[in-house]
């Protein structure tokens, strides 16, 4: 909380003038989507200052993008949480909901921000695939859903990206997170982040 507030506070030179959000984000999207996005956490000059998950961040460009390729949202970009942007059938969120330092939360605040998740997860009975954006969320998607009641099977599923496991009729799906570190590298591709959507459609249809 007190970085969050300290980011917004100092401000990056280029945002200057801009008024940063500062406080704990929500997810958002479409209420009755199937497929639900896990990210990791507000970027300290993206989410936390716009006010809204992966928007003014690279990372967001890269999400955003493939979620319009694959007709979930209607537009590539996402600038400010008033620019438009509208999703369909799909619903986007983070494992933690403050800005942590180096992008880099801590267990203790997935543990405290855990309870929001479960609640999102219980209020959407729609959303049978979740895309795990890296294996932190991957870890928070399954301690919400066994917090909820759901099974989960042994051994522990592991994260991999294209990883799948089955959880009393959700289907999580890995990938990794579209960082400037994965991006930039090759790691992951946009032709890679399209299969796993492109799949989690497959999936969701099915699932209806």
């Amino acid at each position: 909380m007190a970085w969050r507030e300290q980011v917004a506070q100092t401000r990056r030179a280029a945002f200057a003038d801009q008024a940063y959000w500062g406080r704990p984000l929500p997810g958002f999207g479409d209420p009755d989507a199937q497929i639900f996005v896990l990210g990791l956490a507000p970027a300290a000059h993206g989410g936390n200052r716009t006010g809204r998950i992966f928007t003014g961040d690279r990372s967001g460009d890269w999400l955003f993008g493939a979620l319009y390729r694959a007709g979930l949202a209607n537009q590539p970009q996402s600038i400010s949480r008033d620019d438009g942007l509208a999703l369909s059938g799909c619903y986007v969120t983070a494992a933690v909901r403050c800005a942590p330092p180096a992008n880099r939360p801590l267990p203790s605040e997935r543990d405290n921000c855990l309870p929001y998740l479960e609640r999102e997860l219980a209020l959407m009975p729609a959303a049978r695939v979740i895309v795990c954006l890296g294996g932190f969320a991957w870890d928070a998607a399954l301690r919400a859903l066994r917090a909820l009641g759901g099974a989960i099977p042994k051994p522990r599923p592991r994260f991999a990206h294209g990883a799948s496991a089955a959880v009393d009729g959700r289907t999580l799906l890995g990938s990794y997170h579209p960082s400037q570190q994965n991006t930039f590298t090759g790691r992951l591709t946009e032709s890679m982040l399209d299969e796993v959507f492109e799949r989690a459609k497959t999936l969701s249809a099915g699932a209806t």
